[in-house]
């Protein structure tokens, strides 16, 4: 449920450029509707995620740019910014801090050994810097109807290669059990 609330403003952001083709009415949505993903995730937990702060605060500063100067540039450049932000946050934490983000997240879930979890944790930050460095080519090399079609898939079509390529990994490693890869699925 939680995934699909996060999915929200970005999909009302996709239906409302394509209904009136204006980038800026739609930055106003996706603004509002990660307001009220954040009033939502409050409320219901009683806390709001850092992931979830860091993409309020950068669609805020980089939504309220695109209205103030009038330039879809700086909303095209949004989702580098998280996603850059996230792969710099779990590589330095891995190698500064000696603290692993992915584990912290995880560790309810699957036990693992901490080199398993240092690897994981390098490639979701290759897999980050990736998602943000393909989200400047596409903003750049093509149209911005493709640039919104875009942020609607490819987000969605990266993270999803990125856990079956983690599964995968997992599983022929054999830290989990097919069965277990499964129900990790279903969750």
């Amino acid at each position: 449920m939680k995934q699909f609330i996060e999915f929200i403003p970005v999909l009302l952001f996709v239906v409302v450029y394509f209904t009136t083709r204006d980038i800026y009415v739609s930055t106003a949505v996706l603004m509002a509707g990660i307001c009220l993903q954040v009033a939502y995730e409050f409320i219901r937990f009683r806390k709001v995620e850092k992931k979830t702060i860091v993409i309020f605060w950068v669609a805020m500063l980089f939504g309220g740019a695109t209205l103030i100067f009038r330039s879809e540039v700086f909303i095209q450049w949004k989702p580098t910014i998280v996603n850059w932000l996230f792969s710099v946050a779990l590589l330095t934490s891995q190698i500064f801090a000696r603290d692993n983000l992915i584990k912290k997240m995880l560790a309810n879930q699957l036990t693992l050994p901490d080199h398993v979890w240092r690897n994981l944790a390098l490639g979701w930050s290759l897999g980050f810097f990736f998602a943000g460095a393909l989200n400047l080519v596409v903003a750049y090399r093509f149209s911005l109807d493709f640039w919104v079609t875009y942020k609607l898939v490819g987000g969605f079509a990266i993270s999803l290669v990125y856990m079956v390529i983690t599964l995968v990994y997992l599983v022929k490693g054999g830290y989990i059990k097919d069965d277990q890869s499964q129900a990790a699925k279903s969750d």
